[in-house]
């Protein structure tokens, strides 16, 4: 079969045998965002290419099931797993006697009766579920960070922040941006960082406290952006009921990286997932299909 992961930003490939070992992998920048309405099957073909001549089975998750998307496709409530978004795959027409089949995203309340959503975690979750225990808590960060709690294999519920887009808008359109380097981050600014989120004053005053302290000389410029990463993520994971380890991280290296020096300021133990989720839950949903 082959598991799609279409992105915002990007779009990931795997072709993957019976057992669900992934054989080849493509990575491309056309996210659904670089994709033109009525484009998405002739940029899936090209992308999947010689992939093609065989018969596959072809699974897409992520945005591409969105109202920006190829098709929308229908979120599915919480609590669900694999048996509920196994039968809720949409079937779109993809090339002449060829059909492609979308994985639907999932909505929940959060604990005021707001809704939240996700669109193309829920698989990466599906292909994690060998390494979690029965309860679990997972961490996907990104531009749209989610924390995940399931039980039984199960997603019970989630919560989103958009630490990630705050952090792209500050560091390319504020002042506090001007002040920045872009280099490796510094791990002691980081956490110098997540330890101020947990101290009087507020996000607002925090942010501005970057400036001032790169003005007088306390943050160099290589430091302000590691610093200031650190303010975003800590308020993410200081603003969360009380957490008890492990909490289970799952994405990016880098970012996990972050959230790890941040969870250990905490006090709170983090185990890094397999990177390959998203192959491994498009082979659980082709299964449970």
């Amino acid at each position: 079969m082959i598991g799609v992961d279409w992105g915002t930003s990007s779009l990931r490939a795997y072709r993957l045998d019976p057992q669900g070992r992934v054989l080849e992998r493509r990575e491309t920048a056309r996210g659904i965002l670089h994709v033109a309405g009525g484009e998405f099957p002739r940029v899936l073909a090209e992308v999947l290419s010689d992939w093609l001549e065989q018969e596959h089975e072809i699974l897409v998750s992520g945005m591409a099931g969105s109202r920006q998307g190829w098709v929308e496709v229908p979120y599915r409530d919480c609590p669900a797993g694999v048996a509920e978004l196994a039968e809720s795959l949409v079937s779109v027409d993809f090339m002449p006697g060829r059909r492609v089949r979308i994985v639907p995203g999932l909505s929940c309340l959060d604990a005021s009766g707001v809704v939240d959503v996700m669109r193309g975690e829920e698989t990466q979750i599906l292909g994690v579920l060998d390494h979690l225990p029965a309860q679990a808590s997972v961490c996907l960060p990104g531009t749209h960070s989610k924390w995940v709690q399931l039980v039984g294999g199960r997603i019970l519920g989630f919560d989103t922040h958009m630490t990630g887009e705050v952090f792209s808008v500050l560091r390319q359109h504020s002042l506090l941006g001007r002040m920045m380097t872009a280099v490796p981050v510094a791990e002691d600014a980081f956490r110098q960082g997540v330890r101020r989120a947990w101290e009087a004053g507020g996000l607002l005053h925090h942010l501005f406290g970057v400036r001032s302290r790169g003005l007088l000389g306390l943050l160099s410029a290589e430091e302000s952006g590691a610093y200031l990463s650190g303010i975003l993520i800590g308020h993410e994971v200081t603003g969360r009921p009380p957490l008890s380890g492990p909490i289970y991280l799952l994405g990016n290296p880098d970012l996990v990286g972050l959230y790890a020096w941040a969870l250990d300021e905490a006090g709170v133990h983090a185990q890094v997932l397999p990177s390959d989720a998203a192959a491994l839950g498009h082979h659980r949903l082709a299964q449970g299909a």
